[in-house]
């Protein structure tokens, strides 16, 4: 059954100089979802942009970008949490992937940080990794000389932006689903090739 109170973070860095990365596709999802929901994510708390919208089964779901920077996301969404007096496991954290290729979504109900800072951040300040991920692939950078860090904060290629839309609306589809039907549904439909309705960068 779906969680009746949710808080959806999705994570980057804030200001106009990182607005176009890879690191911060899961923050362009969660803006993404907040159209959907028809609402922005422009009130100002907890060290946080957010939002909020009523759910169909009742409840709120909560969606906030961070704005403490990458390694420090923890403290945002673990005042968020303590403020509405969630559980970890009603908290849903969508974020960049290099592990995954660009089209590609993986669903987890908790886990390993795999690498990511802003990951171990928020399992740092939770206490916890019982919390899900939903990992937007970016991929690798094609040489192994390329620092992946910068390679994160660096923006998408003119061929990746392409394929941004359809990568942007497949997450917000996975949302929605896992919002309405539950994560287990949205794991069975979104956790394969081509689910997020473009075709994989090599």
């Amino acid at each position: 059954m779906p969680t009746k109170d949710l808080l959806i973070v999705g994570l980057g860095n804030p200001g106009p100089d990182y607005a176009g990365t890879r690191h911060n596709l899961g923050c362009m999802c969660v803006e993404e979802l907040a159209s959907r929901l028809d609402v922005t994510l422009s009130r100002r708390r907890w060290r946080s942009r957010v939002a909020s919208a009523p759910l169909r089964s009742s409840g709120q779901v909560w969606l906030i970008a961070p704005q403490t920077y990458m390694n420090l996301s923890g403290r945002a969404v673990a005042e968020a949490v303590r403020a509405l007096g969630l559980p970890s496991s009603s908290v849903w954290v969508v974020h960049d992937e290099l592990d995954i290729p660009l089209c590609r979504l993986r669903i987890r109900r908790e886990g390993s940080d795999a690498g990511h800072n802003g990951v171990a951040s928020i399992m740092a300040s939770l206490g916890t990794p019982k919390f899900a991920r939903f990992r937007v692939g970016v991929g690798r950078p094609l040489s192994p000389r390329v620092d992946p860090i910068d390679y994160l904060l660096s923006p998408f290629s003119r061929k990746e932006r392409a394929l941004l839309p359809s990568v942007r609306a497949g997450v917000a589809d996975a949302l929605i689903l896992a919002l309405e039907s539950g994560l287990d549904k949205a794991m069975e439909v979104y956790n394969r090739p081509g689910s997020l309705g473009c075709t994989e960068v090599a």
